[in-house]
């Protein structure tokens, strides 16, 4: 049997359906919505289906009833009618003054124009025109039109580092889409997706009564692969793969329900014969995220318990950018569970795979040291630690520290902070795939870090300039946690030089 094609950067619902290529059936869920409300926000990660979906709802709204043949809408009876789509993405363009904004605008406006056979003054503003095609859209074909806005956010994000045009763009922006609530009684649907939840008085200040789904449980696999649709859609692509290892590497992005995969992992996982690498994250290194962290000094061990309430998901905005926020908006943080505290929700968020693990702490660590080659050493260092061989341990790590150029902690004077060397540590650790636990609490205190092996336990603390790391491990004594896990635990006491920016010393004993 031949397999069906993997719809590799196709976006087009038609295409992949005629030309024969696999496609995860999401018309149930655009079914629901079509049927059960009107105005719709969705926020997801790049590359996460986004763009299909609103293509699905375009197809549906386009009324073409037999290209949903065998599929769930489909059979479900739904009443396919045909209607004036207005489709607007802000996926390409040049967005880097309000000139060129408004130009991208009007080229936007003029496609649909063709499409729905009406005109528009170009002299007047891309509000004015915004206008003019939904009122004529609705004249022309005495049908209520829909909107879908693809990429909403893409002029803000583009200008994220230059606070003053994000502004400019942001505000292009809000007058923009205040369009859509003064042209209420002419639509029918409203579909806006992007990758970042900019408050509604940023952006849709006018549109009150917009449905915001990006954390409605019934709509968390709106987009993305479920695990039962990796074993079963892809279950000819994947027949004796380890599914549980595939799960660990790319499954764990949670919105409140059902967790899922970037569809772009597992495509270019089976197109690459199944070969475990970073596929979603190489397409686009978080380079503004790295600057806060250098600039915040955010300790990275924090990564590992990051408790959040509602108004941080919802605080995305040009002049107030949080680190977590952001992590969380990109997809390099995932809301792991809740917990209700009197009336209020807590989230706890946490890095989502294996893949996002490893490649972010790798950046993080080459971006810190400013050291490409920061984390290549990868066998050494595990092999090091499998066998209990601190003193090749210590000399990896002072030849890492070594390696950190000297004006890095001159200009900044990094060196200064315990954080900084810790978070080094954490990340270079991280991205060579062990299993840390950072600021592990205990009945006695936290331990810094507690590196958990297949054949032991070690339990680290970090000190600076002459401090003991080792004595306060032994007076905590933080090993009990894991006394009952009967592996051999090491305690380990790393200590650092500011005056030789490296490590000094490197203690270690064995308690059980």
């Amino acid at each position: 049997m031949k397999l069906k094609k993997l719809p590799i950067g196709i976006s087009t619902l038609k295409e992949i359906l005629e030309e024969h290529y696999i496609y995860v059936d999401k018309t149930a869920i655009a079914q629901e919505l079509i049927e059960t409300g009107k105005y719709y926000f969705l926020s997801r990660p790049r590359r996460f289906g986004k763009s299909l979906f609103l293509d699905t709802l375009r197809t549906i709204f386009d009324g073409d009833k037999e290209v949903f043949k065998g599929l769930s809408i489909y059979e479900n009876g739904y009443e396919f009618s045909k209607y004036p789509i207005i489709r607007i993405s802000f996926n390409s363009g040049d967005f880097s003054s309000k000139k060129s904004f408004h130009k991208r605008v009007y080229e936007i406006f003029k496609l649909n124009q063709l499409q729905l056979g009406i005109g528009c003054d170009e002299k007047i503003t891309s509000s004015g025109c915004f206008e003019e095609l939904i009122y004529q859209s609705f004249q022309k074909y005495n049908k209520k039109v829909v909107i879908l806005i693809d990429e909403y956010d893409k002029p803000i994000l583009d200008n994220i580092e230059n606070t003053k045009v994000a502004r400019i763009m942001r505000e292009e922006l809000k007058n923009f889409y205040s369009v859509i609530k003064g042209a209420d009684e002419y639509l029918k649907f409203v579909f806006i997706t992007g990758v970042s939840k900019f408050s509604k008085v940023s952006l849709f200040s006018g549109l009150n009564n917009i449905d915001d789904i990006t954390l409605t449980p019934k709509y968390a696999t709106i987009c993305g692969y479920t695990q039962n649709d990796v074993e079963t859609v892809f279950a000819e692509h994947l027949k004796g793969e380890d599914f549980a290892k595939i799960k660990k590497w790319y499954n764990g992005y949670k919105f409140l329900g059902e967790g899922v995969y970037n569809p772009f992992d597992i495509l270019l996982f089976i197109s690459n014969e199944f070969a475990y690498r970073n596929y979603w994250f190489s397409t686009a290194t978080p380079t503004f995220l790295l600057k806060i962290i250098e600039k915040n000094n955010y300790f990275l061990p924090n990564l590992e318990n990051i408790v959040k309430d509602e108004r941080m998901l919802n605080s995305f905005d040009v002049d107030y950018i949080e680190l977590e926020t952001l992590m969380w908006q990109t997809g390099y943080l995932t809301i792991t569970h809740t917990e209700t505290i009197f009336d209020s929700i807590e989230y706890h968020l946490a890095i989502p795979n294996q893949e996002v693990r490893q490649s972010l702490m790798g950046s993080i660590a080459e971006f810190m040291t400013k050291n490409p080659n920061s984390v290549s050493p990868t066998n050494s260092i595990k092999k090091a630690l499998f066998n209990q061989d601190f003193t090749t341990f210590e000399i990896n790590f002072k030849s890492l520290f070594a390696s950190i150029p000297y004006n890095l902690f001159t200009k900044n004077k990094m060196y200064e902070y315990e954080g900084y060397y810790v978070s080094v540590f954490y990340a270079y650790m991280k991205a060579l795939g062990f299993e840390l636990v950072g600021e592990d609490v205990t009945n006695k205190g936290r331990i810094d870090l507690t590196i958990k092996m297949p054949n032991s336990i070690i339990i680290i603390e970090f000190k600076v300039d002459g401090s003991d790391a080792l004595a306060q491990i032994k007076e905590k004594q933080y090993h009990q946690k894991y006394v009952d896990t009967a592996l051999p635990i090491f305690i380990v006491g790393i200590e650092f030089d500011t005056s030789e920016r490296n490590i000094s010393n490197v203690a270690f004993e064995r308690l059980q």
